[in-house]
């Protein structure tokens, strides 16, 4: 079984396409790998979580609700999830739960009962690993189109997808800079569970 306890993910550009400030369920839509991750993670037993900064609340251009019912449906087509952590405020409101501040990191943490120690934390851009390396916690960069260079030359951990990404923390923390995988799919599950599908469903 693997040392990591949990696998926090940020939203917008990882687990889904961004839509700058989507309230619209009918929007969200999985990256590429993002169900066979998933799944991966919950047959090894790790668990999971979403990790979010939603500045479109305090912005006026998004409700709690509206945010609540995007990760219903986040939900629906990746889930079950056992945590979602929120930071709702502005760039300039000083709260301590925006990433690059630790607050969400360790609140999730918190709530599944895991040590950040034991925790991964996956996202796009550079506020996402600075957050994880604050709180005590792993940090991968996942890079896209939206990733500045400068943040994926000084991340600790890059994996070229999320696949890649989640294949690296099942037997433990990530190891070395740049996260390769070349193992078949299959491969990837056979240690732990004898045998299952990417649900991690019994064969």
């Amino acid at each position: 079984m693997s040392t990591v306890k949990a696998v926090l993910f940020d939203r917008d550009g990882t687990l889904v396409h961004d839509v700058p400030y989507n309230g619209d369920p009918a929007r969200v839509e999985p990256v590429d790998g993002a169900r066979e991750a998933l799944g991966l993670l919950r047959a090894h037993g790790i668990r999971t979580g979403v990790v979010t900064n939603q500045s479109g609340v305090a912005r006026g251009l998004l409700t709690d609700a509206d945010v609540r019912r995007v990760h219903a449906r986040l939900d629906e087509l990746l889930g079950p999830f056992d945590v979602f952590a929120v930071c709702p405020h502005g760039p300039d409101d000083g709260c301590a739960c925006r990433k690059p501040r630790p607050g969400m990191i360790l609140k999730a943490a918190g709530r599944i009962g895991a040590d950040p120690a034991d925790c991964v934390v996956i996202g796009d851009i550079g506020a996402d690993v600075e957050a994880a390396r604050r709180a005590g916690a792993h940090g991968i960069l996942v890079p896209n189109t939206a990733t500045r260079p400068e943040e994926t030359a000084t991340a600790d951990h890059v994996a070229p997808n999320l696949l890649t990404a989640v294949r690296a923390v099942l037997t433990g923390p990530p190891k070395g800079r740049v996260l390769v995988d070349e193992r078949p799919l299959e491969a990837a599950y056979a240690p732990a569970t004898g045998g299952t599908d990417p649900c991690g469903r019994p064969r």
